[in-house]
């Protein structure tokens, strides 16, 4: 019921969808009909102009008690503010690991605000998937990345304005701008490179050469590759970080995005596979996964993800520690 209705939520364009108790008394503000959402979220989507939908006015007592937060729409101490990605449907799968992990660990999931915005997403995704050709690598650098930064300004404004008090970004290809997005902002943001590098290193790993540095594999496409976020991160906290040469990014990961593009799973699987087991046999022990689309290709149960890691669990994960530590000040 909760995927069902979180999902329908998010592909109705220009709705705002608020519910705060724990007995599930919703309120609405709505310019759609959608179902009731989970407790203690907000679920923001704009509509194709990228324009946020306008607050209306209303009599009910859960609206009255909303807007007289000081201006927010929720005013707990852990509400998570979720900046969309590249897709719905991996923001959907990040909002899904928050409630599972918080399941796991015996807690009620954190109020959050999620802003979804159809126009981000394609450009987004655009970048993300076109930089793989050759051509688009040669001319990436004479694209105007500008009008994605002032969405994604636009939208941690948005956040902050909603009574977020930390927000996350499930998405790779955003975090190329993380710093200026979030250059003055005054509530704290988890940066998933740092993550997935502190996972690591808690991690206590051994490296698999004697008297080697521990090597960190690290899988993406060329638009997060040439960012170099990632490497930083990593590179911060010791490790030694191995990214694909030339000829298995050109051979192998670029034709694999480009066989997603013209949705051939298999032809793309194929390739995965080969970049994987070239960079695993280079000693690394392991694999960051640093694409969602390469995260979903392979089947649960393939071997060669034993050996991978999702950045967008350690967001999860740092995530519910954040919200947990935050309830623990709080009181």
């Amino acid at each position: 019921m909760f995927n069902t209705s979180l999902q329908m939520s998010l592909n109705c364009p220009s709705h705002l969808s608020v519910s705060v108790t724990r007995q599930r008394n919703v309120c609405k503000r709505v310019l759609n009909p959608v179902l009731a959402m989970p407790p203690s979220s907000v679920i923001l989507h704009t509509d194709e102009s990228g324009e946020f939908p306008e607050f209306r006015n209303s009599s009910s007592s859960s609206n009255a008690s909303l807007s007289s937060c000081a201006g927010s729409l929720l005013c707990h101490p852990n509400t998570v503010g979720i900046m969309g990605g590249g897709s719905v449907d991996s923001t959907l799968s990040f909002v899904r690991k928050l409630v599972h992990l918080s399941k796991e660990n015996e807690e009620t999931c954190m109020p959050f605000v999620l802003c979804s915005d159809p126009v981000l997403n394609r450009e987004l995704l655009s970048l993300e998937r076109n930089s793989s050709s050759l051509y688009s690598r040669n001319a990436r650098s004479q694209f105007d990345h500008s009008p994605i930064i002032e969405n994604l300004l636009s939208k941690r404004v948005f956040l902050e304005k909603s009574g977020a008090q930390c927000i996350v970004v499930p998405c790779h290809i955003s975090h190329s701008w993380h710093d200026e997005v979030f250059k003055g902002c005054s509530i704290p943001s988890l940066h998933m490179a740092e993550c997935v590098s502190r996972e690591l290193k808690e991690a206590k790993l051994k490296p698999l050469e004697a008297g080697s540095p521990l090597r960190i594999g690290v899988l993406a496409t060329d638009a997060t590759l040439k960012a170099g976020f990632y490497q930083e991160k990593l590179q911060n906290e010791g490790f030694e970080v191995v990214l694909p040469d030339k000829a298995t990014m050109e051979h192998t990961v670029i034709p694999a995005i480009d066989a997603i593009n013209r949705k051939d799973m298999e032809g793309a699987q194929i390739l995965l596979r080969i970049a994987l087991q070239v960079l695993l046999v280079r000693a690394v022990n392991t694999v960051i996964l640093a694409s969602n689309d390469m995260c979903d290709l392979l089947p649960r149960d393939d071997p060669l993800l034993k050996k991978c890691i999702d950045p967008v669990d350690a967001l999860a994960m740092s995530t519910i520690k954040w919200a947990q530590q935050a309830v623990k000040e709080g009181t």
